[in-house]
């Protein structure tokens, strides 16, 4: 047996739920500590270094691309700085190289539009012109309740002040208001009585509660949704 698997390798008569030493501090010598500060401080110098050449955007939300060079590099690290038998040099390299693929993708993405929508992620439209386009949120695993909260959270209380409301390649939301707000769906919770009845409700227009879209009144009630199909409507709010 080599000297790693002295090390990491324990006999079931060796384990005791009361043997708090070994729990708290292990099987490594006291010294080992002394050798993890050590460890610790190379290491998020090293991981510092790395976020600084893959660019700002490691700090903020995180494209397909940087979040797996984020895991990979999440991967190497977290074994060498505990581990007493694994040394620095593997990490340091692995490091490198996911830094330099990274990078690489980046620029290849840069010059190549199709590369970069595979790589990266391209941005999807998931409301238009005050309707929600229910086929895009199955495409891209949003419920329309997550969509309704998101619009909330800019500040939208109706689908008519919404122009566009995209999903960038990163996970964000950019929402881009009407310039004059347009009757549309109400969005805020059906329970918020209160807060409902403050605003005004549309006397010459329904709204699908499925997707938005707006029909007059005259149609009947019972009449599916020429965008989604769907066959429930109520008074759109100014």
């Amino acid at each position: 047996m080599d000297k790693s698997s002295e090390l990491t390798t324990m006999k079931k008569e060796e384990i005791h739920l009361a043997d708090w030493q070994r729990i708290v501090f292990g099987e490594v010598p006291g010294g080992f500590y002394v050798e993890l500060i050590i460890r610790a401080a190379i290491i998020y110098l090293l991981l510092m270094f790395a976020m600084r050449m893959m660019g700002k955007r490691m700090s903020g939300l995180l494209t397909r691309n940087e979040l797996v060079a984020m895991v990979s590099l999440a991967a190497a690290i977290g074994t060498p700085l505990t581990s007493a038998d694994r040394g620095i040099l593997p990490a340091v390299i692995i490091a490198f190289l996911v830094v330099y693929i990274e990078r690489w993708i980046s620029a290849f993405a840069f010059r190549n539009e199709k590369f970069e929508r595979y790589a990266i992620g391209k941005l999807d439209i998931l409301v238009n012109d005050a309707v929600i386009d229910l086929e895009v949120l199955k495409k891209v695993r949003i419920s329309r309740e997550r969509l309704m909260a998101e619009l909330r959270g800019s500040g939208v209380r109706q689908l008519g002040s919404v122009k566009r409301f995209y999903m960038e390649a990163n996970g964000a939301f950019t929402l881009i208001k009407n310039e004059e707000p347009n009757e549309g769906l109400l969005i805020l919770p059906s329970w918020d009585r209160e807060f409902c009845e403050r605003l005004t409700r549309s006397v010459t227009q329904y709204a699908c509660v499925s997707c938005g879209l707006l029909q007059p009144k005259t149609i009947d009630p019972t009449t599916s949704c020429p965008h989604c199909r769907h066959t429930e409507w109520q008074a759109a709010f100014k």
